[in-house]
């Protein structure tokens, strides 16, 4: 029977992972034409009324005034930087490149974990993040490559996306989860918009639609993820997420002409099977204590659409347990 979950499981996972692949591929060919605060703006607003049909279904009670105002704050402005960055890099890097270098999102977090959650990171974990980042370092090409504003957006964004994560994982069980899920949200509607004068460029109704695409597809993502951590074990739907490369090489091929070449694949492999084997290290007992990379599962590279688990705990009030 567990065995056949968490069949289930994998494969709902890697159907979220391919929903949101190709949500990126739209992203990335409307950034070719507006800039990341117009696609930034439009996504979120359009995700608004959709998430707030989850929201309504929240039973648990208090106010909407977070009780940890600092680390709430924090996680706004991070999650905010996190989407614009993110929603950049895909507009301007080819896809693997920028799955690559998100990809190191569990590294950093495992990294994080040290001064936020107290997390003691033993020798075998921190080899693994060693190795990782120099997998980004082998995509990156520091002296060989030209490295440009997309490279430094999306190492960018993986730090704010590890840093937004941890940030639930730490406050997680003090904080309501709609108070962790909307600000967000509504933060990026608010800063976007209040900059999109300055960048604005027409829609055509097609591109219009392409940007409720975005939005819609966000949340398929985000509702097939959710199903497929209550089927199969964490440690089973977590590395999921990695399939990713694969639906980058196949979409940056035929639609963008966008061939990884092989020191691309090398540094995504070495991140990878780093980011695996760090999930794995976390289950194993005495290895960590509040494990972080698994309690912050669910794809975090974007911030328009809520994160599958604080979604989770809003339609399972409850069974909250501080995971984020």
């Amino acid at each position: 029977m567990r065995g056949n979950q968490n069949m289930q499981g994998a494969l709902l996972a890697l159907a979220a992972m391919g929903i949101y692949a190709t949500h990126d591929v739209v992203v990335k060919y409307l950034g070719s034409s507006f800039s990341a605060v117009q696609i930034v703006f439009f996504s979120a607003l359009l995700s608004f009324p959709l998430v707030t049909i989850f929201i309504l279904q929240d039973r648990t009670g208090g106010s909407l005034w977070p009780r940890n105002p600092g680390w709430v704050a924090l996680r706004t402005v991070s999650a905010i930087i996190t989407s614009v960055c993110a929603f950049y890099a895909f507009g301007t890097l080819p896809l693997a490149q920028t799955y690559a270098l998100l990809f190191a999102i569990p590294l950093i977090i495992t990294i994080l974990s040290i001064p936020i959650l107290g997390e003691t990171v033993r020798l075998r974990r921190w080899t693994a993040v060693v190795v990782g980042l120099v997998g980004v370092l082998i995509v990156l090409r520091p002296g060989q490559a030209a490295l440009s504003s997309g490279h430094l957006a999306a190492l960018i964004a993986a730090f704010t996306g590890a840093l937004t994560a941890i940030i639930v994982r730490k406050v997680g069980t003090d904080e309501r989860p709609v108070v962790l899920l909307i600000y967000p949200i509504l933060a990026n509607v608010l800063v976007m918009g209040a900059a999109l004068p300055f960048v604005y460029q027409p829609m055509s109704t097609g591109e219009f639609g392409m940007m409720a695409i975005i939005a819609v597809m966000g949340l398929i993502g985000t509702v097939l993820s959710i199903l497929s951590y209550r089927l199969a074990e964490a440690v089973i739907a977590a590395p999921m997420q990695y399939s990713q490369i694969v639906w980058a090489i196949i979409y940056g091929t035929l639609i963008f002409d966008d061939r990884p070449d092989a020191t691309t694949l090398l540094g995504a492999g070495i991140v990878i099977a780093s980011g695996i084997y760090v999930v794995l290290r976390e289950t194993k007992a005495g290895a960590s204590e509040n494990h972080p990379v698994i309690d912050t599962s669910g794809r975090g590279e974007t911030m328009t659409t809520p994160r599958p688990s604080l979604l989770q705990r809003i339609l399972q009030p409850g069974g909250r347990s501080g995971r984020g």
